[in-house]
């Protein structure tokens, strides 16, 4: 792909001094377009000629998700979707690859952060301590405060072991565990799970069995309500539940009454089924631990993810392929 035409739709705040390298070499557009009609308009004449686009979710405020009706109006000349993000359900890869456009993301840039997350979810859970926090500022010191629970010698169920779910077991091992169990679509390698600790159980045995379950896998049609009304029957009474993956993954109504009735002992999410909005339940309940999304909200982390963006940007255009494409696509590039 030797005259690359590149947008970039969405902004590059970390690392400028990569992609200042990359405009001395390639021709590359800011997107300008206003709302997603506009977008629309403009991919049909502006960006005409677009072969690769930058794209970051800051700019869904103004086009949108890239859904199959977006999709199908990119233009022609298009061949790659090069997303910032590890989560990429904003993006129809199908719709992508019925048109021969290929979409890469940012796994593993975003492990340690949203792994740290997790972590720090799961120790103040168990501890208790936003409630302890608020009554220190409100002058009761421990009056009327309850008791917290210690993360020794408990049981963590990880659901989705990529990446992610696997920093979070390094992470955690730490904390003398009985034992780290985990579900994932296909089961580990032998020399993985040893490496990480980490025990594979089915999904049934994980609701069961699990004293803390965090969820890490990708939001997908299959796995929105994954828990749900049912699953939180199956868990142990006094389950602590943690979200730092997608909020569509876990039914929040679902989750305030398992809170209500005791079955969910406390709640530590990062991210929201109707995100920016928050379950009122959620907001009113006091072992909830919840945080704006800031997984991978530091400097560092956005540096990290916007490089290897920016990477797979310089790999579609001197190899015609992409370093870190989504599962989807993967099969297109086997190296």
């Amino acid at each position: 792909m030797t005259l690359a035409h590149i947008l970039l739709v969405g902004s590059v705040q970390f690392a400028s001094d990569i992609l200042n390298k990359l405009k001395k070499r390639y021709s590359i557009d800011y997107f300008a377009s206003k709302s997603r009609q506009e977008f629309i308009k403009d991919c049909a004449d502006k960006y005409k000629d677009v072969s690769i686009i930058y794209h970051s979710p800051d700019a869904q405020a103004v086009v949108g998700p890239f859904d199959a009706e977006l999709i199908s109006h990119l233009p022609p000349s298009l061949k790659y979707i090069v997303y910032l993000g590890a989560g990429y359900d904003s993006i129809n890869v199908n719709a992508c690859e019925q048109r021969n456009i290929y979409v890469s993301h940012t796994p593993m840039a975003v492990d340690d952060a949203t792994a740290d997350v997790a972590a720090i979810l799961i120790l103040a859970c168990c501890r208790n301590v936003i409630a302890a926090s608020d009554n220190l500022r409100l002058g009761r010191f421990r009056n009327g405060l309850t008791m917290g629970t210690d993360p020794q010698g408990k049981v963590l169920g990880i659901v989705g072991a990529g990446g992610i779910g696997r920093t979070l077991a390094k992470r955690m091992s730490g904390f003398d565990l009985e034992k780290i169990q985990y579900y994932n679509r296909h089961r580990l390698s032998t020399e993985v799970e040893e490496k990480y600790n980490m025990t594979y159980v089915d999904f049934e045995t994980l609701l069961n069995t699990s004293d803390i379950i965090s969820i890490h896998c990708p939001h997908t049609p299959q796995t929105t309500h994954l828990l749900d009304y049912k699953e939180f029957t199956m868990m142990k009474k006094g389950v602590i539940i943690v979200n730092t993956a997608r909020g569509k993954i876990i039914n929040e109504g679902a989750l305030v009454k398992a809170l209500e009735r005791g079955q969910v002992l406390a709640a530590g999410l990062d991210v929201f089924e109707q995100e920016p909005v928050v379950h009122p339940g959620l907001l009113s309940h006091p072992r909830c631990v919840l945080l704006p999304h800031i997984g991978t909200f530091t400097g560092e982390s956005q540096y990290k993810m916007e490089k290897l963006v920016l990477d797979n940007l310089e790999e579609a255009i001197e190899r015609n392929s992409l370093l870190t494409p989504v599962p989807e696509h993967s099969k297109f590039f086997n190296k």
